[in-house]
């Protein structure tokens, strides 16, 4: 019990620091988001008086006439009543819900990648370290080398390659624009078509990680002594590489995977830019653009629970599994 009230408190103090940290760092940056916004209110032909101004000081809780101490209250007051405040970049929007717009996309489009991803990498992974010495050896150094290619070259070769010469599949955006967004068939379809070449992105950039990692954690489990006693005892190859070796070689993936799932939320920058896709990463390149404090506070807070939260699973899904880890623990 110990063990998880340590890690509660740890995690409790480091969400207490990302938050303190999110509400700093985008004030340090340069320009004004008041600033920013009765521009664009007088490009429409509007007109802004100081009692407005004011009043979005008020609304976008900076270059108000408190402290900067009084702003930080507030701030962490109106996060524990789920208040993110308004998007200039998006006004009159809030931010809670520009990041409920754009999140769903991500999570679906990075998350089923990262998965698909992680599965096959994982799976090959085993299968070549089991087999070391074969052909198969030679994945590594091909998935290895599409690993380096950066994401947008890749992503501009399956756009020039799959949508523009072959024309399989659509040039940009998340689902047809002549569809109304929904739950029904064509409307999810249509979503589907437009992220299988955003996903195939992903999945080629990443999956070389995750087979080099599991190849060679698997080369070294197969030299382990309860690997050599499952030989000795006859053992079945199949059950002996993945009741045995595979089974041991795969924590360690395990857990980079669920630290990655943890960046799920904070998308493909690069990836969604690209292909103009709906997400998450496309809003926090706006909000950074347009020094729009609100929407990158609350980007960056949804992300650093998303991957505090992973992190605090890994944690005790370790000491649930490792009864050394709580051991370890406990002594120091």
């Amino acid at each position: 019990m110990n063990y998880y009230l340590r890690k509660a408190a740890f995690y409790l103090a480091a969400l207490w620091a990302a938050v303190t940290l999110n509400f700093v760092i985008p004030r340090m940056l340069p320009g004004n988001p008041v600033d920013i916004l009765m521009a664009k209110l007088q490009q429409r032909g509007g007109t802004v008086d100081p009692a407005a101004r004011k009043a979005y000081e008020t609304l976008l809780g900076t270059g108000g006439d408190g402290s900067v101490v009084q702003e930080y209250l507030s701030y962490l007051g109106n996060l524990l009543r789920g208040e993110l405040g308004v998007s200039v970049s998006a006004f009159p929007a809030k931010v809670s819900d520009v990041i409920a717009d754009s999140l769903p996309w991500t999570i679906v489009l990075v998350g089923l990648s990262t998965l698909l991803s992680f599965l096959l990498g994982v799976g090959l992974g085993a299968l070549v370290g089991w087999k070391r010495g074969t052909w198969l050896d030679s994945l590594v150094p091909a998935t290895t080398v599409l690993s380096a290619v950066p994401y947008f070259w890749l992503a501009l070769i399956l756009v020039a390659l799959l949508s523009t010469s072959l024309g399989w599949f659509p040039l940009n955006g998340g689902y047809d624009v002549v569809l109304d967004p929904g739950w029904d068939g064509e409307f999810l379809g249509s979503a589907i078509y437009h992220g299988i070449l955003p996903a195939l992105t992903i999945v080629i950039s990443s999956i070389g990680g995750w087979l080099l990692g599991m190849r060679n954690m698997m080369v070294s489990a197969m030299s382990e002594d309860y690997v050599l006693t499952a030989r000795a005892k006859g053992l079945k190859n199949s059950r002996i590489m993945i009741r045995y070796a595979a089974r041991n070689a795969v924590l360690p993936s395990v857990a980079g995977f669920a630290i990655s799932l943890g960046f799920v939320v904070s998308g493909s920058i690069v990836t969604e830019l690209v292909f103009s896709y709906p997400g998450i990463g496309s809003k926090l390149l706006q909000a950074v653009q347009n020094n729009d404090y609100a929407l990158m506070q609350g980007i960056f807070l949804v992300i650093t629970i998303a991957v505090l939260g992973a992190n605090l699973a890994v944690d005790l899904l370790y000491g649930l599994i490792d009864a050394r880890t709580r051991d370890r623990s406990a002594v120091s």
